[in-house]
Parts: C-alpha cells; structure tokens; sequence
C-alpha cells in the first residue's frame, strides 16, 4: 500500500484557496444582502440626522418618559455661527427630526434656544432665524431664548425668533452691526521687493479691494451698499423683535454696542436679565401648558457624527484625503472657516 504525503506548500495554497473563497463568498452575501435591502427598503423614509441626548428636567432628573409625553426641544446657539455644525443646515436637521421617530404626533410643546455666540455669518444668522420663526408659526410653539454668557450679533439676529429672551447675571448682549474685512494692500510693499502682481477679471470692478493695486477712491461703494442692506434688515429685525429697541436708538444711540444684562433689560435687548435656567424653563413651559408636575421630556438633537456622516461629509479628511493643519494668529482666530464674507460678528479688535 503507497501512501502519498503532502508537501507543506500545497498544502498551504489549499489553505489559502479555501480560506479565500470563503471570505469570497461573505462578500457576495453582504452584497446581495444590501441589494435586496435596497429594493425592499421604502425609498421616501426620513433617515433621522441626529442623536438625542436627555437634559434634566426642573427636578434634576435624568430619565426616558413615555413615548406620549410632551417634550421641550433645546437648541444650543454655541460658538461662532455659520461653522460647522452651528449652521443653517445642522439647524434644519433638528427641526425636521423633531417632528417624526421618538417626536412624532407633535410631541415638541416648546423651544427653548440656550445661547452663547459672538455671532457670524450673516446668511446663516438670517436663514436660521427664519427657520426657527416658521417652525414656531406653523406648529404652534412658543420659543424662549436663555443667554449664558454672549448673545452678540448674530445671537440677537437669531434670538429675534424668540417670544422671550431671558440672561444670566454675567451675560453680555448687543453689538447690532455688520462687518467686512479686514482688507490688506501690500502694493508698497511688494514695489520695495520688486514683485508684481497682475489680477485678471471682466466686468467693472470685478477685482474690488485687490490687494495687488492701488485702490480707486469708490471701489468700496458697492461693498458698502451691500452692507447697509445687510445692516438695515438686521435693524429692522431686532427693532420688531423687542418694541423697546427703537431703530432710532439702535442706530443713533446704541450702535453695535454690548451691554451687561442691567443695561440690556433696560433698553430692551433681553425681557429679563439676572434669571436662572431653571426659570426660564419654568416659564417657557408654563407657556406650552405642560404641568411639571406630569411628565415630560427635556431633549437636545445634535448632528449624527457617525461613520455614514463622515464618508458622506465632504469636508471630512475621510472624504478629502487630507488633513490641514492651521495656525490662527490674532483676533480672527476661531472663525477661520467662515464662507460668509458679511458677517454678523462681535470680536473686539478685529
């Protein structure tokens, strides 16, 4: 009897080959497994593009109630708005995610809106205001603003949705105004190293504010034009927000000041200053009808972040293929990435 023995490297492309075609077909099972999925699955289900986090309620209490209690919605306005993830599309997942999944049947009562921003970009300032105003009329709820620390700028463009605005005593709040800039112009400098430099455009003043010529005496005109546009609505906004906010005071008196809350109650940037959180949510829900004594539900909607998010965000290095390294340097530091040449924006020395 012959016996045939196997050499070790046979046998190990054997081992090779079936642990291969196994790994094969896990492939393939995962592939039609996603296919069927896709032609099963109903294409017009809303895919929720936030996570839920319980707040505490006015007992401190941190707990899931049934799926039929009322809920208060808090929208956090923190940091510098139009950044990422404090811009007009974060804001418009969260209302629409409030209205369906754990929040359907109009479970939200109420908005509450906790600020602390400088401000930012004037086109987000304005959409989200406008999305907050239209989800307020359209169902019903009442909105209140609670300021912790800096309400300034674009924080009172948004604020301006709310039916109360309320602060902490050491909050600050004001600064109605509109900037642009800085614009730099280094011709003199690039003449004494012997650089020129030369902008090609069509169309008048197409170049405004190139820092590589000299500057005519009105080339600024249409940038400013915009800017009193900008500034008038934004007046215009605050002045019908807050009845004893004045244009004629905003513009002639108070300018883009900031006031401590003392001086903000009086002239009517905020109804209450020196007010806790706890009372501001006290009054807001009182506002919604909703017994504190009953249950309900304290929640806050922030983006997914996700590895679907990642892949599907074109700003993320997993989407890109690289990663920038930044060094922010003087009084633009933390708005670096602010598209909006206009903004709503209160940085002292900039």
């Amino acid at each position: 009897m012959e016996v045939m023995h196997e050499s070790v490297f046979v046998s190990g492309i054997r081992s090779f080959c079936k642990t291969f075609a196994s790994l094969l077909g896990i492939l393939l099972a995962l592939v039609i497994a996603a296919f069927l999925y896709s032609i099963f699955s109903s294409p017009y289900q809303p895919q929720e593009k936030t996570t839920v986090t319980i707040l505490p309620n006015l007992h401190r209490e941190v707990a899931m109630q049934p799926y039929n209690s009322p809920v208060v919605l808090q929208i956090n306005i923190h940091g510098v708005i139009g950044e990422p993830l404090l811009d007009t599309k974060t804001l418009d997942h969260i209302l629409v995610d409030s209205r369906h999944g754990l929040f359907a049947n109009n479970r939200v009562k109420a908005i509450l809106l906790h600020l602390n921003t400088p401000g930012g970009s004037a086109f987000d300032s304005d959409n989200m205001y406008r999305l907050l105003k239209a989800y307020k009329e359209q169902y019903n709820v009442p909105v209140y603003g609670y300021v912790e620390g800096l309400c300034a700028s674009g924080g009172m463009y948004i604020s301006s949705a709310c039916d109360k605005l309320y602060a902490s005593p050491c909050s600050i709040v004001g600064s109605v105004g509109v900037i642009m800039g800085p614009f730099f112009n280094v011709v003199q400098g690039l003449d004494k190293l012997g650089i020129q430099a030369k902008v090609l455009s069509e169309g008048t003043h197409k170049d405004a504010m190139s820092p590589f010529r000299p500057w005519a005496p009105d080339e600024d005109a249409s940038l400013k034009a915009l800017m009193d546009f900008q500034y008038q609505r934004f007046v215009d906004i605050v002045a019908a927000a807050h009845p004893k906010l004045t244009r004629e005071k905003l513009i002639n008196e108070y300018g883009a000041e900031v006031f401590d809350v003392v001086k903000g109650e009086e002239f009517g940037y905020i109804d209450r200053g020196n007010v806790s959180y706890e009372e501001t949510l006290q009054e807001l829900m009182a506002a919604a009808s909703i017994d504190p004594k009953t249950s309900y539900q304290v929640v806050e909607l922030t983006p997914a972040l996700g590895l679907a998010s990642l892949l599907n965000n074109r700003e993320s290095p997993l989407h890109s293929g690289k990663i920038e390294h930044e060094i922010s340097v003087g009084p633009k530091s933390g708005y670096s990435h602010l598209q909006d040449p206009f903004a709503y924006l209160y940085i002292p020395g900039r």
